[in-house]
């Protein structure tokens, strides 16, 4: 067995909650290295650039949250932490620099607004994901929120969850738009339509295996299951259990539900599932996205008559505790409390009538974290980076903000782009399905060693996913925007993802960039020339 799966045999990990008051009267060096491990059940991370200090990960179901939960996570975040809040690629929020010996009240004060930071991190099912604007979209077919939050509620504080093979992560949608990255889930929900006694049903198929990280992208398969709204909870939960049981527990870097599907293939693992769930189950409907992208950012009309959302765009996901706690205000001042946070580091305040709307988009804080950015600060996400993760190879957050205002600077009439920014292969920041993906790294310049990204292009989620290429190797972050002045304006998203009828020939719009001294060769243009 691999260390981990040694310390869940000895106890399971939900049950560390009961020695957390223990260790905030020992204190953090009391805390033995496996019980470090099993407080990352309840979102507790020791990280190494900040000795002695956690970081908490607080579970948001589908990212909906109210004022009143947001104004405890800001108040937890000034009065015990560092004051800064991370909005994540899962929808959830990170707080950091909290002590030990705070732990139990921030826990109290997280249960007293329905809060909860269970199973948010090892061999659990994480945040379950959905559309942000669920409910609120008139392109919609079914609202998925309702069945996440039942999902949710099964499986936490469950034993039957708590020890998997690896994590699970899960997308749930209704959205017609790719708006949750579906294809890089272990299991994703996306909507379709069935055929059933001449009416037409609206559910769901069924994705499975799909992966970012170690081993790089594996685009989630389709099961050939459709489900209604009524199978959900049955039926991904049976999944879950299958993986549980047959998924490998021996290297942890190919423990993954895409290895087992690649053991077995779907036909194999859909017959176990049928067995499972003791029925058969409905093939595939048609599916209902299309193929678009959007994170939802921006004023839209919501299909409730006469009211509307406002998606604000948090640049690289990191906000002030105070400035969060104005933004809840304002959604308790023009909207009705509710607060929803986006994979895109965004979030959106919805539920604005038309009467307020023009007063709200005047306000200093929309103004401050807008819902019309720039075309290249709209697309912009980052992982954590250096500061706080010790996987990381580079501060990602302040390098993508520096680039980004470089480029708005350069190019302020760019066509919409995606750019993503994970410091580590664990690639946090979804850098592989971006337009621009960019993964950090070391590398030597003469006598120095410095922060230098890899650049991907072209990788996508959707109907048409696509496997991202990389295009250059070990580009100085000092020389980035330079780099990407040049090839921006020659990958729009278009010719990337080219409709269908349209080719565009890689080598007439790539542009040759030079080496000379101190600039970057491009050692795989051979690469873009044959892959596209």
């Amino acid at each position: 067995m691999n260390k981990i799966e040694l310390i869940k045999t000895e106890r399971d990990g939900l049950k560390i909650k009961d020695d957390i008051h223990r260790f905030a009267k020992e204190g953090w060096e009391s805390i033995s290295e496996e019980d470090i491990q099993r407080l990352k059940w309840y979102g507790l991370f020791l990280r190494n650039p900040t000795p002695g200090y956690f970081m908490l990960r607080v579970r948001i179901p589908n990212g909906f949250s109210f004022s009143h939960q947001v104004k405890a996570l800001s108040l937890i975040a000034e009065t015990y932490g560092n004051g800064l809040i991370d909005i994540t690629t899962r929808q959830q929020v990170q707080l950091r620099h909290l002590k030990i010996e705070s732990i139990p009240q921030v826990f109290q004060l997280l249960e007293e607004v329905g809060l909860t930071s269970s199973q948010t991190g090892m061999d659990n099912v994480r945040n379950i994901m959905g559309c942000p604007v669920a409910g609120l979209n008139p392109k919609e077919k079914v609202d998925a929120y309702s069945l996440v939050k039942a999902l949710n509620e099964h499986i936490i504080g469950n034993p039957e969850f708590s020890n998997l093979p690896r994590k699970f992560n899960i997308t749930l949608s209704g959205c017609p738009d790719d708006c949750v990255h579906a294809e890089t889930q272990d299991l994703a929900l996306v909507p379709a339509v069935e055929e059933k006694g001449g009416n037409m049903a609206y559910g769901f198929n069924v994705l499975v295996g799909g992966k970012l990280g170690s081993g790089g992208y594996r685009i989630a398969t389709p099961l050939n299951v459709f489900l209604c709204p009524e199978e959900v909870v049955e039926v991904c939960s049976a999944l879950i259990l299958l993986y549980r049981d047959h998924g490998s527990r021996d290297v942890r870097s190919k423990n993954r539900l895409a290895f087992l599907i690649e053991e077995w293939g779907e036909e194999k693992f859909r017959s176990a599932l049928e067995e499972r769930v003791g029925r058969p189950l409905t093939p595939a409907g048609a599916d209902l996205r299309r193929n678009e992208k959007s994170e939802h950012i921006g004023s839209y009309r919501q299909k409730q008559a006469l009211m509307n959302y406002v998606g604000l765009k948090i640049p690289v996901g990191r906000i002030h505790a105070d400035k969060l706690q104005g933004l809840a205000g304002l959604a308790e001042k023009y909207g009705n409390g509710e607060i929803r946070f986006s994979h895109s580091n965004s979030l959106v305040i919805p539920n604005v009538s038309d009467q307020k709307l023009g007063d709200m988009l005047e306000e200093g804080l929309v103004k401050e974290f807008t819902y019309n950015p720039s075309s290249v600060l709209k697309g912009l996400v980052s992982c954590v980076g250096s500061d706080y993760c010790n996987l990381a190879a580079i501060e990602t957050k302040s390098m993508a903000l520096k680039v980004a205002a470089q480029l708005e600077g350069k190019l302020p009439d760019t066509a919409p782009i995606n750019m993503h920014w994970s410091g580590c292969p664990a690639a946090c920041g979804n850098h592989l399905v971006a337009d621009i993906g960019l993964l950090g790294k070391k590398m030597r310049r003469g006598t120095e060693v410095i922060e230098a990204v890899d650049i991907y292009m072209g990788g996508r989620t959707g109907i048409d996913s696509k496997l991202a290429v990389k295009v250059m190797e070990d580009v100085p972050c000092d020389q980035l925007a330079q780099v990407l002045e040049f090839v921006v304006p020659y990958h729009t998203r278009e010719k990337m993802h080219p409709i269908k009828g349209k080719k565009y020939s890689r080598r007439r719009e790539m542009p040759l960039l030079k080496k000379s001294e101190g600039q970057v060769e491009d050692n795989t243009l051979k690469e873009i020339k044959t892959s596209h």
